[in-house]
């Protein structure tokens, strides 16, 4: 990076989300990550852009499905269409990430691997960049595993969290494990003991690294996903992928790889950890939004996107109704989302919620409002 005489890197973006807690903007064909949420860029285009200076662009790869492949190669104009790849159907993180291991394990031994979200925030590029080289090399040095850590601001539930040991140079220091998710009891331990990061989603491995481990870990998922990769590039890859990939384990990369190969031990396990301090947001709901559109703005702020806008003893809401003029009267802490066939209302304590309106609509078959 620019690519060195030990390894090349390859970023592989996870993009195929529905982002159902941005309903009613993020919708089947047009999810959160397409959309410009933090600035006039999409979410999807500020990933690749920050990463555009490590790497070369025919080195980018993005895992997506059918619905949003389209609008993909129309916002990534500069990757090649097989550079996009649209699973056939959802299968969680580890079938998408390890797919990309065997087809570069195959294609290019010397791949590292980054994985990146595609709807995260990064505030420091520069710093970010740094952090992602340095966990590149470590990864290129052996069988290693990198994850970036994000030091906790708050006991989050949604999370999961990084435990860590001693340092291991270059930065980085030892994982000793990982947890899932945890209640929000055992979330303001880990907060308090000091000695946890949040797990930012952002890995780096070997291409062969992840899947050895993979055929460690799912010993029934890898010979599929090994065989959809040989045969990438043949006539039959399409019906190879579309006949498999089903029958692969719907199962996240931390289940499947982190947290048994964690459980062998810091000293045995070859994760590490690089604590990050790029400014870090995962924009996974509208009040996250509201949080990071506010920031500096005192507290108690309102985040009104509209046409102009009137506000009188309101604080804390967030509304977005472009082309209106918004009125907020004697209204707190509210959701308001405006699109041209949706208006959704609610608060920013039950934002987390909005996705039980996409499963209902979908169980009422309003294909047109999903």
């Amino acid at each position: 990076m620019p690519n060195s005489a030990n390894f090349n890197f390859y970023p592989v973006i996870l993009a195929g989300g529905r982002g159902t807690r941005f309903w009613p903007l993020s919708r089947k064909r047009m999810a959160k990550q397409l959309l410009p949420l933090n600035s006039k860029k999409s979410m999807i285009q500020e990933t690749v852009e920050r990463l555009q200076p490590l790497t070369k662009n025919k080195q980018f790869w993005v895992i997506t499905n059918d619905d949003l492949r389209p609008q993909i190669l129309r916002q990534l104009k500069k990757l090649q269409k097989k550079q996009v790849v649209a699973e056939p159907i959802g299968r969680n993180t580890a079938p998408a990430i390890g797919l990309a291991a065997f087809l570069l394990a195959r294609l290019d031994p010397t791949a590292v691997i980054g994985l990146f979200p595609s709807d995260h925030v990064i505030l420091d590029e520069k710093r970010f960049r740094d952090d992602i080289q340095r966990g590149a090399e470590i990864a290129a040095a052996g069988a290693n595993i990198v994850v970036i850590g994000i030091k906790p601001t708050r006991a989050e539930t949604g999370y999961g969290y990084i435990k860590v040991g001693g340092k291991a140079g270059n930065g980085a220091v030892r994982v000793k494990r990982f947890t899932e998710k945890p209640s929000p009891a055992v979330a303001e331990q880990f907060v308090k003991a000091g000695n946890f990061f949040w797990n930012s989603g952002m890995f780096l491995w070997g291409a062969k690294t992840l899947a050895d481990a993979l055929s460690e870990h799912l010993p029934k998922t890898a010979p599929l996903l090994k065989e959809i990769a040989d045969s990438y590039g043949s006539r039959k890859f399409e019906k190879t992928f579309a006949k498999l990939y089903p029958k692969c384990e719907n199962i996240s990369v931390d289940y499947a790889v982190l947290e048994p190969r964690s459980a062998k031990g810091e000293g045995k396990s070859d994760i590490y950890c690089i604590p990050a301090n790029f400014g870090w947001n995962d924009l996974g709901s509208w009040t996250a939004l509201y949080e990071h559109r506010s920031s500096g703005n005192g507290d108690g702020a309102n985040v009104i996107l509209a046409n102009q806008s009137f506000t009188l003893n309101a604080r804390g809401n967030f509304i977005d109704a472009r082309e209106k003029f918004v009125a907020a009267v004697g209204v707190d802490n509210l959701v308001v989302v405006e699109t041209a066939d949706a208006l959704l209302i609610t608060t920013r304590e039950h934002s987390q919620d909005v996705g039980k309106v996409v499963k209902y609509l979908d169980e009422k078959k309003m294909k047109r409002l999903v």
